[in-house]
Order: C-alpha cells, then structure tokens, then sequence
C-alpha cells in the first residue's frame, strides 16, 4: 500500500509573481489541492461526501510552512502527502513539493487538523473506522518537530 501519496503539478504564470516566482500563497494553495486529490484517489471518500455522512469534518487548527528552493513558472513538481500523525481528536500531515524528479524539496507544509462535529460545533474523538484508515497511511518520520524536519530537508538539499 503506498502511504506517500503523489501528483504532478505544472506550475503556472499566473500564479507566480513578477519575477517567475511561485507565489508563497500559491504554495499552500496547490499543495492542498494535491492533498484533497490524494485523499479522493486513496482514502476513498471526498470531504463533502464524508461531511454529509458523518456531519463532521476536519478543521485546520495550523499550518508550518517552510520554503525551502524557489520555484519558476512552467516547471513541473511533485507534491506528495504522508499521514505523519493520528491522535484520538488531532491528525497531522505533511506535504512537500519537491522537483519533478524528486531530487530538490521546494517546500515543506505540515497541516495539524481536527476532527470537528458540524452540528455541535465542537471537536469530537475520531471514530474508530476512521482513525483504523488513517492509521493503515500513517508514515513515521524520525523528525519529530517542524524545525528539525526543515533542517533535515535543507541538508538534503545540499547534497
């Protein structure tokens, strides 16, 4: 089973700024996309599908970003997602956009997220059919906070 879920993604002008550069905003932007994607091919369900039958969602509670490389316009990328953390109420996951062969990080995204009942308005503990699927992702990283992982990337990059 592949836990590192990814996606090619070319990038485009209008998204960069007037140097070629994509856009910082842009960076979450199509990381997410990519995620949504990821979790329709391989979870198995689209959010609104499982809002509309669980009436509970997933709500970003934060988002560490770190940019690591510049990206140009008109260069494809790949941007990858991992479950990197199941917690009873919070998960987290990381996504990279990386170069289209995988050899340069771009950006590192760690979005921690939790499981929000509509109706209440509260958060609730995740079921455990939900939390078992999530688990069948989970990626253990040996990089346990957001400033070690960027560090270790950024070596990465140097080699």
């Amino acid at each position: 089973m592949e836990k590192e879920i990814c996606t090619i993604v070319k990038v485009r002008f209008s998204d960069c700024d007037p140097i070629g550069h994509l856009n910082n905003v842009k960076y979450i932007e199509y990381m997410l996309n990519a995620r949504e994607d990821h979790v329709e091919q391989f979870y198995g369900f689209t959010y609104e599908e499982y809002t509309r039958q669980t009436g509970c969602t997933w709500i970003t509670v934060q988002n560490e970003i770190a940019y690591l490389k510049e990206v140009r316009y008109n260069s494809k990328v790949q941007i990858t997602s991992k479950t990197i953390e199941v917690g009873d109420r919070i998960s987290k996951v990381e996504l990279l956009m990386k170069s289209e062969d995988g050899k340069t990080i771009f950006a590192v995204l760690w979005i921690t997220v939790i499981y929000f009942n509509m109706q209440t308005r509260r958060s609730e503990v995740h079921p455990s059919e939900t939390k078992e699927k999530f688990n069948k992702f989970l990626v253990n990283i040996d990089q346990k906070d957001f400033q070690s992982r960027v560090a270790y990337f950024r070596s990465q990059n140097r080699k």
